[in-house]
């Protein structure tokens, strides 16, 4: 199982050559395996992105995800009781902003790999990536 960070969901639909050829194929075997994950806050996410006009887009934030959630074999996490717990434990080594804060622990609390390219993420030895 590996868990898709959100800035991967919008570049696997949006700007795919962005992702390493590593987590491509992480990603690809992992879809093929049926243990792809997105959590539910990165919907949010890419909710609240596309309303700031962060990312264009050419559609509506909820026709874009259904159709990336279509397009993809894949499964949302919701936050757990166990996830929101850790999410508000950790210190100062994982970024401070919410959203990140819940995918990492969704990470962790899944045993689930995360696909990211942030680099808060990544030197954290919390937190297995694939990059």
């Amino acid at each position: 199982m590996i868990l898709l960070d959100t800035c991967i969901i919008i570049w696997d639909a949006l700007q795919p050559d962005r992702i390493t050829s590593e987590a491509r194929s992480a990603i690809n075997q992992a879809e093929k395996n049926h243990t792809l994950i997105i959590s539910d806050i990165s919907l949010w996410e890419i909710s609240m992105l596309t309303m700031k006009k962060r990312i264009q887009i050419d559609a509506t934030p909820t026709k874009f995800l259904n159709l990336f959630l279509q397009s993809r074999s894949i499964s949302i996490q919701s936050i757990t009781p166990e996830i929101a717990e850790l999410s508000v434990s950790f210190d100062s080594k994982i970024n401070n902003d919410p959203a990140d804060r819940i995918i990492a622990a969704t990470s962790i609390v899944c045993n689930a790999p995360l696909v990211t390219a942030d680099q808060n993420l990544i030197k954290s030895d919390l937190i297995k990536t694939i990059w």
